[in-house]
């Protein structure tokens, strides 16, 4: 069965949707096969895939409010190898209201990943939205394991203390195997005094190790998503694509451990 790795954090701008993309591709190239699912309304990884929205007709949305809840039939076949795509659109903001009064309401992703979509890959990536809401739930409920990337800054750090709670009352009530697969360090600028007060805080969370790569902002990395493609493709010898080959690495040793 595939790894099930959501990407998750309550604060938006830190990089989650960049993880997810650029990790998809880094994975991929490995060898990997590698399902992305998109959570979030705004179907900013369905775009950063290449797909053209206009064009998506079947989303998560139809999945999560569906009598039968399987993934597969809206599964769509990305233009790089190893890379599939669980589409979102913006149905998926009326889905979340409409989930709410549904029965086993937490697990419809998790009954929808059941359908054999988890033997299809080696690891499946949920893009979260940046709520805690019940999408983000239900990423959380389906997943073995948890990457949080935290923007090194006085206000995303505030936040993730709230997002560690929310993880261990998952694990103890509707998902007791859910870990914190790591901390990534984003948008970092290790030559402030600021960065590396960060960074240090950071590495002060005892539930919740952090990722020995740090993502840094670079030129390539933010012209990435409006070309829609991984950084591995559209820079593969950047700097940016290295950082995530090495997030890869990492994360395969991880999940693996």
């Amino acid at each position: 069965m595939g790894r099930v790795i959501a990407v998750a954090n309550q604060k938006g701008g830190v990089g989650k949707t960049t993880t997810v993309v650029n990790l998809a591709g880094a994975l991929a190239e490995r060898g990997l096969r590698v399902l992305t699912v998109d959570m979030d309304a705004q179907a900013n990884l369905t775009a950063g895939l290449g797909l053209n929205l206009a064009d998506v007709t079947r989303s998560t949305a139809d999945v999560l409010i569906a009598e039968q809840r399987s993934l597969s039939p809206i599964i769509v076949k990305t233009d790089f190898a190893g890379i599939d795509v669980a589409p979102a659109t913006l149905d998926l903001a009326s889905a979340e209201v409409e989930l709410f009064n549904a029965m086993g309401r937490e697990y419809a992703l998790r009954e929808a990943l059941d359908d054999g979509s988890r033997d299809a890959y080696d690891y499946i990536l949920i893009d979260c939205p940046p709520t805690l809401g019940l999408l983000t739930i239900n990423g959380l409920v389906a997943a073995d394991s948890v990457i949080i990337p935290v923007q090194a800054q006085y206000y995303a750090l505030k936040g993730l203390k709230n997002l560690i709670n929310v993880v261990r009352t998952i694990r103890s009530k509707l998902n007791r195997d859910l870990s914190i697969l790591g901390l990534l360090p984003t948008f970092v600028d290790q030559r402030t005094v600021l960065g590396k007060e960060m960074l240090a805080e950071m590495r002060g969370y005892e539930e919740a190790p952090v990722f020995n790569t740090i993502i840094t902002s670079t030129i390539r990395l933010g012209e990435a998503p409006i070309t829609g493609k991984p950084i591995t493709s559209y820079a593969p010898t950047s700097d940016a694509a290295e950082m995530y080959r090495e997030l890869a690495t990492e994360v395969v040793a991880r999940a693996q451990a």
